[in-house]
């Protein structure tokens, strides 16, 4: 005998063996055994999701013989509906048999009386397939067909149906098969054919199937001409072309560290490895779905286990602002797939967008380079003088500060208010500092600051807080707790500036607008953060990470505030001479 094709050899043959859509067929057993047939059905829904084999089911029980149990498969309707042979019950393919001729020579056999059943029933496959004049022949018989004769439709595409067909018929709408009920199936198929696998395996294949129970047939079908008597998940991915969702992991860590020439490669290697990259888009765009739900909802039942570890491992880390960019720059992209002559260039632009939106690249000839190179000295020589006058310098002033304080303790200037307030405040940022604040950091601070900081802009028309949010502009928030913020610049000399800026004139009054509380800003560059996140990681997997870091806001006294206004002689405003 020919080998039977795994879809054709498993087909339901009864309505338990029907997966998935308790709906509709609770609805249909109820209307046999109530006697409330009707004259017209109508099954809508995707491909492969059980509609014709519905329609068949139904056709076979109507016309059994059993008083107890419909289908009987004992009867002699049973028996001759199982050969194909049943007299009855007529199929027929609208794509192939869609004109007027085809339409009123069936009008002219529904007149006569079923041979061996009790009802004629005409099953009508891709019915939207029927032109419009057949449509209209066909639309007097089915508003009043005899007794005897029953229509059961079955389309994919319902609205390229005519309303008053539609509006004659039972509608039912078959929905997508559940990944669970696919996967169940499919291991009592692998059962019956002593096919070795597993869970994860069969997952893979359910969501390639899309929800269509005959296509996942067909999939392990041809996974099992590849394999022969054992699936193993990588052999899935090798036949189909698919990106584990690991290397999607890796491939957003790429994108978050700015590693973009890594992720090219990994791109243009799964391009040449002849992997689906439309599927790869598809998958990337639903891992980054699942992540923001993770973010809002750790516990969410709406991701798998497998998931919520893959997410945990290479997404949470990151900002959730870039989640959401690339997430909706990739769903864009997929829709300009269907007029994309090549689907790699269309993936890397988008990859490439998001990357600059997240690590802007400095035009060297703007205004803002110019005075960032400025302060570049490659001459080391240089520096290493310029560094040496100036230890002297500062040493030579707080020698004469230190005099003029001596000789008069209430003469002090506001430079040396500010410069002394620097010296307090300033600490060294090292790594193991670094880490310090980290361990002291909250997720869900981050999270709500990282989404406030996304109104940065709105402060650039500020006068009083545009040179704040401009130093803070290109930075994204590393880490984030009750009096302070790690923020990460896009280069050392950006952190630099912005530590500096912390020292002299503080961030706290700009943070309690934009944040509604008063925190510290801690800058550091993007190489740094790579390492001090490392080493974070290994050192909690260790349980060798130091104790959290106690950052406290020093409140001004009320002579450091006068002296921080443009004019000082405001300390004098409130002054009145009386007369004695």
């Amino acid at each position: 005998m020919a080998y039977q094709a795994l879809y054709r050899k498993y087909r339901p043959k009864n309505f338990e063996e029907v997966v998935g859509q308790t709906h509709i067929i609770k609805t249909l057993s109820n209307a046999i055994k109530n006697n409330r047939i009707a004259h017209a059905y109508l099954f809508c829904g995707p491909r492969g999701t059980g509609k014709t084999s519905t329609a068949k089911i139904f056709a076979k029980m109507l016309n059994c013989s059993s008083d107890t149990h419909r289908p009987c498969e004992e009867c002699e309707n049973c028996r001759m509906f199982n050969t194909g042979s049943h007299p009855d019950i007529i199929e027929i393919d609208a794509a192939s048999n869609n004109g007027v001729d085809e339409v009123r020579n069936l009008i002219d056999k529904v007149k006569y009386a079923p041979m061996e059943g009790k009802y004629k029933i005409y099953i009508i496959d891709e019915v939207h397939m029927m032109s419009t004049g057949a449509f209209n022949a066909l639309l007097k018989t089915i508003e009043e067909p005899p007794a005897h004769v029953i229509f059961i439709f079955a389309t994919t595409e319902p609205n390229k149906v005519l309303s008053t067909i539609i509006s004659r018929c039972q509608r039912f709408d078959f929905g997508r098969v559940a990944e669970e009920d696919i996967i169940r199936r499919l291991s009592y198929v692998c059962k019956q054919e002593g096919i070795k696998t597993d869970e994860q395996t069969l997952q893979m294949i359910a969501e390639l199937s899309d929800g269509g129970m005959r296509d996942s047939l067909s999939i392990l079908d041809q996974c099992v001409a590849y394999c022969l008597d054992e699936i193993h998940i990588e052999d899935v991915r090798q036949i189909y072309g698919i990106f584990s969702n690991y290397d999607l992991g890796e491939l957003f860590q790429n994108i978050a560290y700015n590693r973009i020439e890594e992720a090219m490669k990994q791109l243009q290697d799964a391009n040449t490895k002849g992997m689906d990259l439309k599927r790869l888009t598809s998958d990337f765009i639903s891992i980054l779905k699942e992540s923001i739900i993770i973010a809002f909802s750790p516990n969410s039942t709406l991701v798998s286990e497998n998931h919520k570890q893959l997410i945990n491992t290479y997404f949470m880390d990151s900002n959730i602002d870039l989640r959401v960019n690339l997430l909706e720059e990739l769903m864009n992209t997929y829709n300009k797939y269907v007029y994309a002559s090549n689907v790699l260039d269309y993936l890397e632009s988008a990859i490439l967008k998001v990357s600059l939106q997240n690590h802007p690249i400095q035009n060297m000839n703007s205004e803002k380079n110019i005075q960032k190179t400025k302060y570049e000295r490659p001459d080391i020589s240089y520096e290493l003088a310029s560094e040496n006058r100036e230890i002297t310098e500062n040493s030579a002033k707080n020698e004469q500060k230190q005099e003029k304080t001596a000789e008069n303790p209430s003469d002090v200037s506001r430079e040396t208010i500010s410069e002394q307030k620097s010296d307090i405040s300033k600490i060294i940022l090292n790594n193991e500092y670094i880490l310090q604040l980290l361990v002291g950091s909250d997720k869900k601070l981050r999270m709500e600051d990282s989404r406030r900081f996304a109104q940065l802009r709105d402060y650039m028309i500020d006068l009083d807080s545009a040179k704040y949010a401009n130093s803070l502009l290109d930075t994204t928030i590393t880490a984030s707790a009750e009096t302070y913020l790690i923020v990460c610049a896009p280069s050392d000399l950006d952190a630099k500036m912005i530590n500096e800026m912390q020292t002299t004139d503080g961030y706290e009054s700009f943070m309690k607008k934009i944040l509604g509380k008063e925190k510290k800003v801690f800058a550091i560059d993007r190489n740094t953060q790579d390492k001090v996140i490392k080493e974070f990681k290994d050192r909690m997997n260790a349980g060798t990470l130091p104790s959290p870091a106690v950052v406290e806001i020093v409140k001004k006294s009320a002579v450091e505030e006068i002296m921080d206004q443009d004019n000082p002689l405001a300390l004098f405003d409130n002054l009145q001479i009386v007369d004695d």
